[in-house]
């Protein structure tokens, strides 16, 4: 056993060992993939800070990396990963805007859960997928804290709402009227109104396209990519 000073020493001088004290992860090999891969966990955060233990995506850390897919040429598709609660609802639709508007294919998967301002998210790519077990939470926005001019905070809401449910029918095949029935059904949600998708429901109901995990979207995403593209390839 080595004494504690030459152990200390050590695990300074190991970034492995240090990466995993730090992130809870080994670093993995660099690769030269041309798919770039984009993590949207916890809850997004958007212009107020969450608490410190609350996980969270901070919208502000995936515009550059969303810019930068688009910028370089050796990144020739995007896989979105989401298992997220939630949150910010501008936050959320920038991230889903920028998304959406990108040149390159891209496609999302729903892990664990893609709720709330997941949703438009989750619908923005070209190609989406959710897993069998997963789930999405169908719900009409949300307001905390103090209302001051309660009609007028209204009427913001309601434009709010109408901008979200207006980006996932663009960007799915559920139409107004069903998107609108799946967010203001009762009796579903104990203390609230909405609608729990799970898995099939949810590519059911128009939202999602297709029922998958890693194997399917990420072969979904390189059948997207160019033909011109194929030394970049994975080979089998």
């Amino acid at each position: 056993m080595l004494p504690k000073n030459l152990a200390n020493e050590e695990e300074t001088q190991n970034p492995a060992l240090e990466n995993l004290q730090q992130l809870g992860e080994l670093r993995m090999p660099e690769s030269t993939s041309n798919i770039y891969c984009l993590t949207i966990v916890g809850q997004i955060e958007g212009h107020q800070v969450l608490q410190p233990q609350a996980k969270a995506t901070k919208y502000e850390h995936i515009i550059p990396q969303l810019f930068a897919v688009e910028q370089n040429p050796k990144v020739e598709g995007t896989l979105v990963i989401l298992n997220t609660a939630g949150g910010d609802v501008e936050a959320g639709l920038a991230i889903a805007e920028l998304l959406g508007s990108l040149s390159k294919p891209s496609v999302s998967l729903v892990l664990g859960g893609g709720h709330s301002i997941g949703i438009p998210i989750a619908v923005s790519c070209q190609k989406s997928f959710i897993a069998p077990t997963a789930t999405m939470t169908v719900h009409p926005i949300r307001y905390t804290g103090l209302v001051i001019n309660g009609h007028q905070q209204f009427e913001y809401l309601q434009k709010m709402q109408e901008r979200v449910v207006r980006f996932i029918c663009s960007h799915s095949k559920i139409d107004e009227e069903g998107l609108r029935h799946l967010m203001f059904k009762t009796g579903e949600l104990a203390q609230d109104i909405g609608t729990v998708l799970v898995g099939q429901e949810a590519v059911d109901t128009g939202l999602i396209q297709a029922v998958g995990g890693l194997k399917e979207a990420y072969k979904a995403l390189l059948d997207m990519i160019p033909e011109g593209s194929e030394d970049n390839k994975p080979k089998a």
